[in-house]
This record gives structure tokens, sequence and C-alpha cells, in this order.
């Protein structure tokens, strides 16, 4: 059974969800689809912890299904700005998932991710593949991947 990867940049995919169809993503159907597609080892949420209850509500959701949640700070900088990002620390997870697994699957519209999938693709072999909102989601990650999926009605809420 192919082995999958699974890493969810939980802050795009809810406002990219919420922007293209004003709905939330249904990760519970992902993870059924999934499921048919082969065993999903890893399986990683990256999500920015403001500290409401409906958020610790969502965050132990996702672990009922199967994610690990990892949680950074938000930070609201003095100037008015605020800052939670987890594009390093979903890259380095990825590397060190990709030389155990078939396929690496990434929920993100995030351009950033680009180089990544196309170096573990080269240097491990491993299927790449993302899921993201089409309307939302930077072509050179499309571009990138050797399967995009967009995020359409039979994943939404």
């Amino acid at each position: 059974m192919k082995k999958i990867a699974l890493f969810v940049d939980v802050q795009n995919i809810y406002y990219t969800c919420r922007q293209a169809y004003g709905r939330q993503f249904d990760y519970r159907k992902l993870w059924q689809r999934l499921g048919y597609e082969g065993d999903i080892v890893t399986a990683n949420a990256y999500a920015i912890d403001r500290g409401d209850d409906q958020q610790r509500k969502f965050q132990d959701a996702l672990r009922h299904i199967g994610f690990e949640v990892k949680l950074k700070p938000f930070i609201q900088r003095s100037d008015g700005s605020a800052k939670g990002d987890w594009d390093v620390g979903i890259t380095i997870d990825v590397m060190e998932a990709a030389s155990d697994v078939d396929t690496v699957i990434l929920l993100s519209g995030d351009g950033d991710f680009d180089l990544l999938l196309k170096r573990i693709n080269e240097k491990y072999g491993v299927t790449t593949q993302v899921y993201g909102v089409p309307a939302l989601t930077a072509k050179s990650l499309v571009d990138s991947a050797n399967q995009f999926y967009g995020i359409e009605e039979d994943l939404l809420k």
C-alpha cells in the first residue's frame, strides 16, 4: 500500500476557502478520500494559536480525525501588523518525511512551496500533490506538483 505524508497550511486553506466560497474546508472528507489512495503515515496541520475556544475545538476535531496539530503563537506587532507563518516548519517536516513515503500531499496555495516540491520530487522520487483553491493557488505551486487538485464544492462543508 502506498505511504502518504499529508501537510496542511491551515491558515492558507481557511482564508482561501472563505474568500472563494464563503465556506469551510472539510478535512474529514479529504481524509476519507486519501484513505482510498494509501496509508496516511504522517498528517500534520500547521496553525496559529490565538487562544480562543472555537479555534481549540477546531484543533481538537483535527486531532480526532488523525492529524498532529502544530501550533505557533499569534504575534501582534506594535505597528499593528501580525506575524504567524509556518513556511519554514512545513518545509523542514516535508524534507524529513519525503524519504520515507511514496506521496507527499500539501494543502496550500502558497507559491513559496514550489521549490520544495520540485526538490523532493527530484531528490526522493516521491509523487507530489497539491490541494488548493484554483483561483487562489500560485501558478508556480501548481506547476511544481505532479498533480494539482482544486478544492471545489465536494471538499467543503
